[in-house]
């Protein structure tokens, strides 16, 4: 699953949380709408509620890309 496809559905259920990088909390709609096409592209893994992390060349999980936060 690609990061994209990640965000497709969080924006489709309307979740309503926060993703969290090292500098601020995004929308989902806006990281979309923000990050290249190259980094949508990238391969990710969703653990529901607490990060999205990429997934590397060997297929295993590797840095966190945005961690999950409720909306207040």
């Amino acid at each position: 699953m690609s990061l994209k496809e990640i965000l497709q559905s969080m924006v489709a259920n309307g979740d309503s949380i926060l993703l969290s990088d090292s500098e601020k909390d995004w929308e989902a709609n806006d990281l979309l709408n923000g990050l290249s096409e190259r980094t949508l592209k990238t391969p990710a893994h969703l653990q529901q509620g607490l990060y999205i992390a990429e997934i590397n060349p060997a297929g295993y999980l590797g840095r966190v890309m945005f961690k999950i936060k409720p909306k207040a």
